[in-house]
């Protein structure tokens, strides 16, 4: 038997107790082995990232400070906790105790194998060893817990979100893996404890000494421990070492692939997407090898966790969506075509189940972005649908409904097919005429948009805040029949060109006026002037012939122009004491409703709520409030679409409302700050059953009326 040198009879223990030289020669054999296997595994991966297509930013600038960050979110396991304390705990104590465990035998390998052969002597005794195994106890005891914990929702709770229809032995080999690896190693060391006559001060290695203690109240006696001590010695390191091999090859690549995918993560990926060549031979989604490096390692960053399925209004409200299965299932046919030689394959996205992904998920999807906020990894689940949805578009497969959309905005300039000389009529009933910012300096350039303009319901929205501007003595002035639709939905149900026409008029537009800041109605085109024309390369696209602008700059890059919501300009008005309220003109019992593009996409959380306030209205917050809000199911091209549903996300959301609050049915008045959600809420009203029970009001119509009072 091997034991590391003695110091004066300081604490120590064997480092190959009850192994001869031949076993260890042949550990290391198969150490070895397993490692190159590791290495192999982990370079074909790599050489699959280098093979997908470039992506469209750069994910390696300042990489230092990427790992930093990564380092940062990854250990302290801060995105697991958001919405699940339990999961978060579990997944903290399986991390940080492997991680100690992993970091506790490379230091005994140091020890081992390079400090021992240069100095003859060891580190690895007295004060550290003591130090040492305590910690090794301390955190491989809470290793074991947190597998516990995680088999606990697993296999008895079975919580809903971790089983799906890629759940499969893979997910529990994993599971019974990390138990087996971390209760072997214990019994392990109890059985060296037991067979070494219980040296005193292995009273440090606490877990091992208790089971030692029990194997001897059992009967076990130290030639027994001795004599199962190779065979447990044994079993313990083929196991690890067949863990270590497999890695690359199976689920516990996520460890790698998941801190891989924080480092490249885009911290505005859902809010910008990724633009499109102005080469017309360029396919989108038309095989796997369309998607991205970054896409594809998405796709082996996904854990089967189910965050994102569990939040996801789609799949809440019956649409063919699981945010999961998408990622997961194109990961499976793009395994599928490597393991035989790229035989089989099919399209992408289709209709009729012959593809890989259905249309009709992709239709389902509101780009709200609930998934790719609860994905602990950063998949951008975002961009590989938008790349889908462009393949649609692109073979004309896209609903009837969008279809039309498409023609009225390429012909008429809007969503509603109106003509554009009536975009400012909804200002006729005003006792005041709007500024035209086209000839006029103006301090706010107002972009109405489609829905204040067009519908008349919204109408009133638009004339709120025409009046809230007007009592704020504020200059603002609209663009009139220059003012087209922003694009942003448009561009998420995959038609790029005629968002990029859109975007080319626009910021020729802004060009010509002057103004200081740009305030927009709605979160939509908030979201895409603020975070995305500032990204198009107008230059790649200005003298294509079908393109109908000459700009050839980029707008707005260094954030010079102020894009702002109205919630937030106001805000700064009612602070500037301009709308005279002193906080107590409204009695109601009102709860507030989290645009998706104002709250998830920008973080822009407080300004309602402090306009809320300002009115003297009593506010009341729903479950799923900020960043946990649930979509009103309009995004995505949803408003323009007809889903069989049940219940409509706009009718969950008003019962949460009516059911869920702290005030229940006390709730009066449901506010909005988005013209989308207003159409949509007014509509769930009807079709819910809610009208004589809530009433949906815009912040602007509650503000005004508080002016007014």
């Amino acid at each position: 038997m091997t034991f590391i040198a003695q110091s004066g009879g300081e604490p120590t223990r064997p480092t190959f107790y009850q192994i001869d030289l031949v076993g260890e020669v042949i550990f290391y054999y198969l150490a070895a082995v397993a490692i190159i296997i590791f290495l192999y595994g982990a370079y074909g991966r790599v050489q699959r990232y280098t093979r997908g297509d470039e992506d469209w930013f750069d994910r390696l600038d300042g990489i230092v400070g990427r790992i930093i960050t990564a380092v940062k979110l990854v250990g302290s396991n801060r995105p697991l906790f958001d919405r699940d304390l339990y999961a978060g705990v579990m997944h903290t104590f399986i991390l940080w105790g492997f991680l100690t465990l992993l970091m506790g035998t490379t230091i005994l390998a140091i020890d081992m194998d390079i400090y021992r052969p240069l100095t003859g002597e060891s580190f690895w005794v007295g004060d550290f060893y003591l130090s040492y195994q305590f910690m090794m106890d301390a955190m491989g005891l809470l290793f074991v817990v947190g597998v516990g914990m995680a088999m606990y929702s697993r296999y008895d709770v079975r919580k809903a979100r971790l089983w799906g229809k890629h759940t499969s032995l893979e997910d529990d080999l994993f599971i019974w893996t990390l138990f087996i690896l971390g209760v072997g190693g214990f019994l392990l060391e109890a059985l060296g404890i037991l067979g070494r006559g219980f040296p005193s001060h292995e009273t440090v290695s606490f877990v091992g000494y208790f089971i030692a203690v029990v194997l001897g109240a059992g009967g076990m006696t130290p030639e027994g421990a001795q004599a199962a001590y190779p065979v447990v010695w044994w079993l313990h390191a083929i196991h690890a070492l067949a863990f270590v091999a497999a890695i690359p090859y199976t689920k516990p690549f996520h460890m790698l692939s998941s801190f891989a995918n924080v480092v490249t993560r885009d911290e505005k990926a859902g809010t910008r997407l990724p633009g499109v060549p102005a080469d017309l031979d360029a396919t989108n989604a038309e095989s796997i090898e369309d998607f991205s490096w970054k896409e594809i390692l998405d796709q082996d960053a996904c854990t089967k966790c189910g965050r994102c399925s569990s939040v996801c209004p789609a799949k809440a409200s019956g649409r063919p969506l699981d945010p999961r299965d998408v990622i997961l299932d194109l990961k499976a046919y793009r395994e599928s075509l490597e393991g035989d030689g790229g035989e089989g394959e099919k399209p992408i996205i289709a209709d009729g189940g012959t593809s890989v992904i259905d249309s009709s998920t992709m239709e389902s999807c509101m780009s709200c972005m609930a998934c790719m906020d609860a994905c602990p990894v950063d998949i951008e689940h975002l961009n590989s649908f938008t790349r889908m949805n462009r393949q649609l578009v692109d073979e004309g497969a896209v609903d009837s409904n969008l279809q039309d959309v498409f023609q009225d905005v390429m012909q008429k300039g809007n969503t509603f097919g109106e003509a554009q000389r009536d975009r400012a009529d909804w200002a006729d009933d005003l006792e005041f005429d709007p500024t035209d910012a086209r000839e006029q300096d103006v301090e706010y350039l107002w972009y109405v948009g489609d829905y204040p303009s067009f519908d008349e319901r919204n109408k009133k929205v638009a004339r709120s805040l025409a009046r809230i501007f007007e009592e704020a003595d504020v200059e603002w002035g609209i663009l009139f029949d220059d003012e087209k639709y922003d694009g942003n939905d448009i561009r998420r149900i995959g038609e790029e060109f005629l968002y990029l026409e859109l975007a080319g008029h626009h910021v020729e537009t802004f060009e010509d006026c002057e103004f200081e800041q740009i305030v927009c109605t709605d979160p939509h085109s908030y979201n895409t002037f603020k975070n995305e024309y500032p990204e198009v390369d107008f230059a790649e696209f200005a003298d294509d012939p079908m393109m109908p602008f000459e700009y050839d700059e980029q707008w707005n890059s260094d954030g010079e122009i102020d894009v702002k919501h109205w919630t937030q300009v106001v805000e700064e008005l009612v602070e500037a004491g301009r709308l005279g309220l002193s906080g107590d003109e409204l009695d109601y019992t009102v709860t507030y409703h989290d645009p998706c593009h104002l709250g998830r996409y920008n973080d822009e959380y407080e300004a309602p709520r402090e306009l809320i306030r300002a009115t003297g209205a009593d506010l009341y917050e729903m479950p799923r409030s900020r960043k946990d809000s649930f979509c009103c199911g309009g995004g995505g091209g949803g408003l323009w679409m007809e889903f069989d549903e049940e219940p409509k996300p706009s009718e969950e959301r008003l019962r949460e409302a009516l059911e869920d609050t702290d005030a229940g049915d006390a709730v009066e008045k449901f506010v909005v700050a988005c013209p989308m959600c207003t159409t949509m809420f007014e509509d769930g009203r009807k079709t819910g059953d809610f009208e004589e029970d809530i009433e949906i009001v815009d912040l602007a119509e509650l503000l005004i009326e508080a002016v007014e009072a």
